[in-house]
């Protein structure tokens, strides 16, 4: 089930909070609740990721991207994504999530997270190649730009770790998984 409550909870605070520049990072401090846990009493993976949602949701609102999507009637989607789960994070444990955009492209917005225990190591992280759609499809990411009153923005240099894993996922087949039906 989405966690609906935290979600209201975390936009109400992040519209208390500082506006931010489009790749700053917002941080928002967590617990993990009993409804998190797997079978091994730990941060279900996917769990994490729902939880993902929660802070890019909050970045967009703090960003400004929140009242451009109210406006225009986009919605946001997740075109792919890679995760690394380096360490647990337990029951009651808390944890600090760390979101921020990292670069884009003539269709994509690209997003990086990461959870951080509190004794300071990294939990996990991912990196998400994002959209905005609309009724015909996707929006560019100039076309957000300007709805939210940064049309002269230019795109920051993509980082070469990114560009590796566009390069790698484009060589994917799509559909996958066609030689199982001969």
């Amino acid at each position: 089930m989405f966690p609906i409550f935290r979600l209201i909870k975390d936009l109400l605070e992040a519209r208390r909070m500082a506006p931010l520049d489009l790749t700053e990072t917002h941080v928002s401090n967590h617990i993990c609740w009993p409804w998190d846990l797997d079978i091994w009493l730990e941060l279900n993976n996917g769990r994490a990721m729902t939880l993902y949602d929660l802070g890019r949701t909050m970045q967009a609102q703090r960003v400004g991207l929140i009242s451009a999507l109210r406006q225009n009637r986009w919605g946001m989607t997740v075109a792919g994504s890679s995760v690394r789960f380096r360490q647990r994070i337990r029951g009651f444990e808390r944890f600090e999530m760390r979101s921020r955009a990292v670069a884009w492209d003539d269709k994509f917005i690209y997003l990086e997270q990461s959870m951080w225990k509190k004794n300071g190591s990294c939990a996990s992280h991912v990196m998400l190649r994002t959209a905005l759609t609309d009724k015909d499809g996707i929006v560019s990411p100039t076309r957000v730009l300007a709805a939210m009153g940064r049309a002269d923005q230019q795109p920051f240099e993509m980082p070469d770790w990114i560009d590796a894993w566009r390069a790698a996922d484009a060589q994917r087949p799509w559909p996958p998984m066609q030689d199982t039906l001969a």
